[in-house]
């Protein structure tokens, strides 16, 4: 009931705009003071009348007119409207105080005054210290009600603007996070009772708050509920339960929010730490156990190279690395500016690390080749490349210079120096590739895994291959987040779309792992889970943003891009499996190729996108990769 009469104050044309007012304007204060003073006269009389006859000496309107003009000329005196009255202190009422009794006091003086000289009593005493008492009360009252009212008023506008929220959970984490809302009056949100599946828990009441159960839920809609949004605690579910509250929640369009246990921080940072449920949230996997005590080994007080280092990727790797106390880490990236950002953020946060920022393309030989010979690194991370499947299908040439050419001279220079451990990046989709920059990571792979076995070569060759990457520059989930706060349309190439994901974190943990593990050759895939319908994932987004589909959101369908697919695939049609001591990654064991005979046709291929002809790049691709087959591209015309 009181939702509803509130929203009646607070909404459309009867909304109250008092409480936003900056102030009464000082006029209006002195009206309100001057006919308090009238009401408070005419009740003094009023009550006197009644008792007792009054001296008539003074007409009543002259009466009137010397008292309150005297009470008003000191109102002036003490500036008693000057003030903001729902800010009114006790120096406001002081000034009240002292303008009111030093009016009496001339009033009073005046009248013995001319009662010594003339024999004539013009006022009557009892009715000045009567009018004293009634006006003093009155002007306080006037005060402390317009400033109480401000109050009401402003903590009204407050609680409507104010997300009504349920606990999920009724255990002690549960009940000490609402607590803490409920103690802090200046959230954003208002604590409307606790959510549970437990039947028995319906009667009772904690903390003076409902109880709901999920059978009410299913029952009844958010309106009916009087919430607006649900907020659990993330450390007391696990993945299961987590996806069917939020499930069930977002049928019913519910909020979700999310915060740590309410040890984790403190009730004035309460705010910042519940945040919207992130789509983030819903598809973190079980973390991979790393060996720390292996990748320590590899780390410590060793010279690293991170190319690629300011991307998503390479720089998360940096990140990793950087908690082992390595002797240096170089990061190298041709981006300047994201290559500034990352320095100045890896400064900051491990400001014992030696690291070098150099700023470089890979496919220029001349400039790696210096850096190698200098810094005498015993690992180095290939993360840099050109990965947008639209854009280099266009730009195929542009592909083999830095995919290609570029993972030849890193790997190269990583054997001539006898660089420990060489860790490549590649990619799921160069799994039976069906663009040019799936193709390009594969011939990369080929060539990498080819250096293996050559005379004089002590370098271990290890290549990780990874799903699409949460959060990673350009990935789906961002760019789907730009559209959602644009307000739409979500785009998405094809209903039936999926694909495999993965977060940072753990996709660099993979590569950490892997470059410990490996013996030299060797392709190690993760377990990567199942695969996630795109249009799911864009569902979910608009609903965890409060967001309605269709009415608020709307999602478009815009066809596969040059070279996509709907299905990635992690393993090439001749490969097998083989298990490692970590379960959740395995070695893949796919074709491999001579080092002369890849490295023959590399070159050509190389030449080819030096002279910028894309028909024939991408001839000498289909020849190095066979099973690279054209989908929805200008060069499907080759595979016939």
């Amino acid at each position: 009931m009181f939702r509803v009469n509130r929203e009646m104050i607070t909404s459309g044309d009867n909304y109250l705009k008092i409480s936003s007012l900056r102030y009464l304007p000082r006029w209006m204060v002195l009206l309100m003071d001057v006919s308090i003073l009238f009401i408070s006269l005419s009740i003094s009389y009023y009550i006197l009348s009644n008792i007792t006859t009054l001296p008539s000496v003074l007409p009543v309107v002259a009466m009137y007119a010397i008292v309150i003009g005297i009470t008003v000329t000191f109102m002036l005196i003490f500036n008693t409207y000057s003030g903001i009255i729902r800010h009114s202190s006790f120096v406001d009422l002081q000034k009240i105080f002292w303008s009111l009794f030093l009016a009496i006091v001339v009033i009073l003086g005046g009248k013995y005054a001319i009662l010594l000289t003339t024999k004539i009593k013009i006022f009557y005493t009892p009715l000045i210290l009567l009018y004293f008492v009634i006006s003093f009360t009155l002007l306080l009252v006037f005060r402390i009600t317009v400033k109480q009212s401000f109050l009401f008023l402003k903590k009204l506008k407050k609680s409507q603007e104010k997300k009504r929220l349920l606990v999920l959970g009724i255990s002690n984490h549960s009940v000490a996070i609402a607590g803490a809302i409920l103690d802090n009056d200046n959230l954003p949100y208002e604590m409307n009772g606790f959510l549970t599946k437990r039947n028995d828990s319906k009667y009772a009441r904690l903390l003076g708050k409902r109880i709901i159960t999920r059978e009410m839920v299913l029952k009844k809609t958010k309106e009916q509920l009087a919430i607006d949004g649900v907020l659990l605690l993330r450390e007391l579910l696990d993945k299961d339960e987590l996806d069917e509250w939020v499930t069930l929640l977002l049928e019913k369009d519910i909020e979700i929010f999310q915060a740590p246990i309410v040890e984790e921080f403190s009730n004035n940072r309460i705010e910042a730490n519940i945040r919207n449920l992130q789509i983030e949230d819903l598809l973190e996997r079980t973390p991979i156990k790393i060996q720390n005590g292996e990748i320590m080994k590899r780390h410590f007080e060793k010279a690293i190279l991170v190319t690629g280092g300011a991307g998503s990727i390479g720089s998360e790797i940096v990140r990793q690395v950087a908690q082992f106390k390595p002797s240096l880490i170089v990061v190298l990236d041709q981006a300047e500016t994201p290559l500034y950002e990352i320095e100045i953020e890896l400064r900051e946060k491990f400001p014992d690390v030696n690291f070098k920022f150099i700023l470089a393309d890979i496919s220029n030989n001349l400039r790696l080749e210096p850096i190698f010979e200098k810094y005498n690194f015993s690992m180095v991370y290939h993360a840099a490349a050109y990965k947008h499947v639209p854009m280099i299908e266009h730009n195929p040439h542009e592909a083999v210079l830095v995919n290609v050419l570029g993972s030849k001279n890193l790997a190269l220079l990583a054997s001539k120096y006898k660089v420990s451990r060489f860790v490549m990046i590649s990619t799921d989709k160069a799994v039976n590739p069906t663009n040019v920059m799936g193709a390009s990571k594969r011939v990369a792979e080929l060539f990498v895994q080819s250096l293996q076995d050559i005379e004089g070569n002590t370098t271990k060759f290890i290549t990780t291959r990874f799903g699409n990457v949460l959060g990673s520059n350009g990935s789906v989930i961002p760019h789907f987040k730009r559209q959602i706060q644009n307000g739409g349309p979500v785009t998405i190439t094809h209903p039936d779309i999926v694909r495999y994901f993965m977060t940072i974190p753990e996709a660099c943990e993979l590569v950490l792992q892997a470059g410990s593990m490996g013996q030299g050759g060797e392709i190690y895939m993760f377990d990567m889970g199942k695969p996630i319908k795109i249009l799911d994932l864009a569902q979910k987004m608009i609903k965890l943003s409060g967001l309605e589909i269709d009415k608020d959101i709307k999602i478009t369908f815009t066809g596969l891009r040059h070279g996509e697919k709907l299905y990635e695939e992690l393993l090439t049609d001749g490969s097998k499996t083989l298990p490692t001591p970590n379960e959740k990654i395995m070695v893949s064991k796919d074709p491999t190729m001579e080092f002369n005979e890849i490295n023959t046709l590399i070159k050509k291929v190389i030449k080819a996108a030096l002279r910028r002809d894309k028909i024939e790049v991408v001839i000498f691709m289909k020849k190095i990769v066979p099973e690279f087959k054209s989908n929805n591209s200008i060069f499907e015309k080759l595979d016939k």
